[in-house]
């Protein structure tokens, strides 16, 4: 596909025009002119294109489809870097509680009858919203793995699966959970597949959901594996300064590095109450902070400090968190927010720039996710790409097409999201799921729990 005369991010995260070509599952060609082997050309090309082509020498190529540029914007394909995609099922259903009650009294109960055939279609229909928006890879983090791995191989996006673990027992051991058989077969079974569609972390739910030699084992076997982890990190002031009377005054990131837990990259999602010295454990140990800010207001668990970790070198990439705390998987919602709630909270209006949310939507969520051949629009990289219509009311005038896109572009703004040069979402239509049977299966599903409870 050639996308002709287009306005892009570049690998600077800088606007730019030009043409933006993709072959297989790689962007093959960025640049300021069309391609100069473009064997299409004037088959739906711009008069510039055809030109361009024309007075090109050597091989010629046929890219395939042409899409005209013109009131269009090319971004880089969105990592939604924390969510709990089968938790669709909650969406509206525990509302204006405090996290602990929100968890205890209305999740937990629910989440006890939900199964694999249940999950299956509410990550469809998670799959579906994100893809909707821009996302082409999320990491999650919850349980049904058969079901989670099967959507997501149907709908194209990529997924970085991992089996939550909440244990309270101090005399079981790692070797004594049915986690531990989940993670050695989705291990075997999805790790790397599909050319790396799917990829495996270990995950610990919280430091309070969990044990120590639990932590520990889990560690063990991220190292052993050589695959990433995901954990939920000082969400909450309270969870926050529990732990360090709990365990001697080490916060969460101090007493997961104690525990040997940060010896392989690690998603850590919140970092709300993250004080400056876990945001140097973050920096050396390659933990990413995953902020959700949505999520993070709506349960009233405080605003992180984003600006700061980013001045100390951290890694901070975004998430959805699940729709029963956020209610929607739009990241582009996330992305406004993050460029302008900090900005208030802090009363820098400095604080967070366009760039650096969009980055934090994109690369940053990439890296974090082991996917360094994604989050960026340059040669050679996965074409991972995000096409959103900029000729509607509020995104003109276009003085700043990147101050646009963050602070005036709506999610319904997306028209086309690829995914390793596949179009799995384009003008409302999905290439991988039938939307309108999995909203009718996953409100069946919702209601049959509703009446077990």
């Amino acid at each position: 596909m050639l996308f002709d005369n287009i306005s892009y991010v570049d690998k600077n995260f800088e606007l730019k025009r030009g043409w933006v070509a993709t072959e297989g599952n790689r962007i093959v060609y960025v640049g300021s002119e069309p391609p100069a082997d473009m064997a299409n050309a004037g088959a739906g090309a711009s008069a510039d294109a055809a030109t361009g082509a024309k007075a090109g020498a050597g091989a010629i190529k046929d890219y395939g489809e042409i899409v005209n540029g013109k009131g269009k914007l090319l971004i880089p394909g969105m990592h939604n870097a924390h969510a709990h995609s089968p938790m669709t099922l909650l969406r509206g259903y525990a509302e204006n509680l405090p996290l602990s009650a929100w968890l205890n009294e209305k999740v937990f109960p629910f989440e006890a009858h939900i199964n694999d055939e249940r999950a299956l279609p509410a990550t469809r229909l998670a799959i579906a919203e994100m893809l909707r928006f821009g996302v082409v890879a999320f990491a999650d983090m919850y349980y049904f793995a058969d079901a989670r791995a099967k959507a997501a191989m149907e709908s194209g996006i990529k997924l970085n699966m991992s089996q939550g673990i909440i244990v309270f027992d101090e005399s079981l051991s790692y070797d004594d959970l049915p986690a531990k058989s989940t993670n050695e077969y989705i291990f075997n079974q999805y790790h790397n597949a599909n050319d790396g569609q799917i990829k495996i972390d270990l995950c610990v739910h919280t430091e309070y959901t969990t044990t120590e030699r639990v932590v520990r084992a889990v560690g063990d076997l991220a190292v052993e594996f050589g695959v990433n982890t995901h954990i939920h990190l000082s969400e909450t002031k309270s969870e926050h300064e529990q732990c360090k009377q709990r365990r001697a005054g080490k916060t969460p990131a101090e007493y997961f590095e104690s525990l040997g837990f940060f010896r392989q990259p690690c998603l850590a999602a919140h970092c709300v109450w993250a004080e400056p010295s876990d945001w140097q454990i973050f920096k050396e140990h390659n933990v990413t902070a995953v902020c959700n800010p949505a999520s993070n207001m709506k349960l009233g668990s405080g605003f992180a400090p984003v600006g700061q970790m980013l001045k100390a070198g951290v890694n901070v990439a975004l998430g959805t968190d699940g729709v029963a705390s956020n209610n929607s998987h739009n990241l582009l919602k996330d992305v406004y927010l993050l460029a302008t709630i900090y900005k208030g909270f802090t009363g820098d209006t400095t604080n967070i720039t366009p760039a650096e949310a969009l980055y934090a939507a994109t690369r940053a969520g990439a890296l974090a996710m082991g996917r360094s051949d994604s989050g960026l629009i340059a040669t050679g990289m996965r074409a991972d790409l995000v096409m959103l219509d900029t000729a509607v009311p509020w995104m003109q005038p276009e003085h700043d097409a990147l101050n646009n896109l963050v602070y005036s572009a709506q999610g319904t703004d997306v028209m086309l999201t690829m995914v390793d040069g596949k179009v799995c979402y384009r003008n409302g239509e999905w290439s991988g799921i039938d939307v309108q049977k999995a909203i009718a299966q996953t409100d069946e599903c919702a209601k049959a729990i509703l009446s077990e409870l």
